[in-house]
């Protein structure tokens, strides 16, 4: 029988002080939100007959270090644990960057755990909002979406093979994009062995849009299942990409628009973007030169807390070392910024107010020396 778990979502969060956090905790979750593309995208995978009957989960969007990474076989040297990749809360706690996380809120569950050992398996599936740091281009946001599948049962009932994940990928490639041309190639993550990709040949260009694989045997262990009893696979894509090749959206801050020219547009798995007006850019450029210590993520960041969703583009278009002239482990950067909004004209007088604030911050925060 399905089961719907949710828990409580204010775990972990009673004494946030970073703002950056806290503006990113109040976005709200788009696979929920009724017209949004996400939750169209999503539904249309989740009524899938051979997902149904999946059991489902709510779960806090920050979360422990151990749960995020360590529980999930992710080394330790793992790019995605740096701080210029993670958002960290604190030293043990981070927003979530991965939907995956949901394993250990289900598999570390009584209810799962006794259904597993009665029933023989257990199948989740969850979706939902999730957060890393990345630089600032029509295709990366901070805060974006997706949905992950899992299935564990006993060697006893089934020894799943790749093969078969590969059907359970296809089902929900199909039910996306129809009759298309696809292929399987190998990839790898930490908490499943082997691992699996699904490309898609998009007007005659092979795209990413899943990644699948057979859960990891050291996890299995991590949760305290012996691999000789049991295995399972795990299968997961990120909404907003698949989203934005489906509905032929250009931009990633379309999915947060509020603009009925453009929410009016999205009614089915079928519907197409078709671009409104659109409003004039404004162009900055800004040039400064900064300990070469110090991580490009950290210049994105603070642009993004000064102008959040008016800055199209942070295009990065020259950088120079010059130890004479510079300094020794100097190094000059020269950034071309792009602001634009997808619901107004911005005026110079607005962008020059936001361009200065953030000048002013990339002195102060990265110690820089603005040319």
């Amino acid at each position: 029988m399905r089961q719907d778990i949710v828990i409580d979502e204010t775990q972990h969060q009673s004494d946030i002080a970073s703002g950056r956090v806290k503006k990113l905790l109040a976005f709200s979750d788009l696979t929920k939100k009724e017209g949004s593309p996400i939750k169209i995208l999503v539904d249309t995978v989740m009524q899938l007959p051979r997902f149904a009957g999946f059991d489902t989960i709510e779960f806090p969007k920050i979360v422990t270090v151990e749960e995020n990474f360590d529980v999930l076989n992710t080394p330790k040297n793992h790019p995605s644990r740096r701080p210029t990749d993670t958002y960290y809360v604190d030293d043990s706690h981070v927003l979530r960057t991965q939907m995956t996380v949901m394993w250990p809120y289900y598999l570390r569950h009584q209810g799962i755990k006794e259904k597993l050992e009665k029933e023989g398996s257990v199948s989740l599936m969850a979706r939902g909002i999730v957060f890393r740091k990345d630089e600032i281009d029509s295709k990366h946001f901070p805060a974006f979406h997706q949905i992950d599948f899992l299935y564990i049962c006993k060697n006893s009932q089934k020894v799943i093979s790749l093969e078969e994940l590969q059907e359970v990928q296809a089902d929900a490639v199909k039910a996306i994009f129809g009759d298309i041309e696809f292929r399987f190639l190998t990839d790898s993550f930490p908490f499943t062995d082997p691992s699996t990709q699904v490309e898609i040949n998009w007007n005659g260009k092979w795209m990413e849009v899943t990644g699948a694989g057979l859960v990891h045997t050291q996890v299995l262990k991590n949760f305290g299942l012996d691999p000789e009893v049991y295995n399972g696979w795990a299968f997961a894509f990120g909404i907003e990409r698949l989203a934005m090749i489906k509905m032929e959206i250009p931009d990633i801050r379309v999915f947060w628009s509020q603009d009925s020219r453009i929410t009016s547009q999205f009614k089915d798995i079928d519907s197409k973007y078709k671009e409104v007006s659109k409003y004039p850019a404004v162009e900055r450029d800004i040039s400064f030169i900064i300990d070469k210590s110090v991580a490009l993520n950290n210049y994105y960041e603070l642009v993004r807390d000064e102008s959040g969703d008016l800055v199209e583009q942070v295009e990065l278009v020259d950088e120079y070392e010059n130890d004479e002239k510079f300094g020794a482990g100097k190094k000059s950067y020269t950034f071309h910024i792009v602001y634009r909004s997808l619901e107004k004209t911005l005026t110079n007088e607005e962008v020059n107010v936001i361009h200065g604030k953030i000048t002013e911050k990339t002195k102060k925060e990265l110690n820089a020396v603005v040319r």
